[in-house]
């Protein structure tokens, strides 16, 4: 079975595992309308988002069959909450699937950058074979992190988003 996620950190950030706790607080980070402009739906309110995280931090899908990996990303000193960011991977291991969301105030800092190479470091070593990230084809700023961590964008589309890909074994 692949392992829960753990606390990571880096230079500039916390990344704490995700729980109900956090709702009231993700929520104002993640309330802006803008951090829809891509992906679509609304900003939840906390007592929705507190249900979500419920089932989020269980760490697996009802079935079994994937672990889901959720953080919450904290900036250094203090701790405050920036965005979050997740992976999901079959419970055997193998492939992974990454998304990352940070909240307006804070993008451009190069937070989701860094969250995401700490992320994909440790599924790494945990032995992921690949990892996806599903972009909106307009969205800049997540298609620059994707290249970061080594992800290129396919002709594959889902739901209006290119997937990108990293085949492990292609670069290390």
């Amino acid at each position: 079975m692949f392992p829960a996620a753990p606390p990571l950190d880096t230079a500039r950030l916390l990344l704490v595992p995700l729980t109900m706790v956090d709702a009231d607080e993700m929520a104002v980070v993640l309330g802006n309308p803008r951090m829809h402009e891509f992906t679509g739906g609304r900003p939840l309110p906390a007592d929705e988002l507190r249900e979500r995280y419920v089932r989020l931090a269980v760490g697996r899908s009802a079935d079994g069959t994937e672990r889901w990996c959720n953080w919450i990303v904290r900036s250094r000193p203090g701790g405050e909450a920036v965005g979050c960011i997740q992976a999901t991977i079959p419970a055997q291991g193998g492939s992974g699937h990454l998304a990352w969301e940070i909240g307006v105030p804070w993008q451009g800092r190069g937070f989701a950058s860094e969250a995401a190479a700490e992320v994909s470091g440790w599924l790494l070593a945990a032995g992921v074979t690949s990892f996806t990230a599903h972009i909106h084809p307009d969205h800049a700023a997540s298609s620059r992190v994707a290249a970061r961590l080594g992800l290129a964008p396919t002709s594959e589309v889902i739901d209006g988003e290119v997937v990108w890909r990293r085949l492990v074994s292609a670069v290390g």
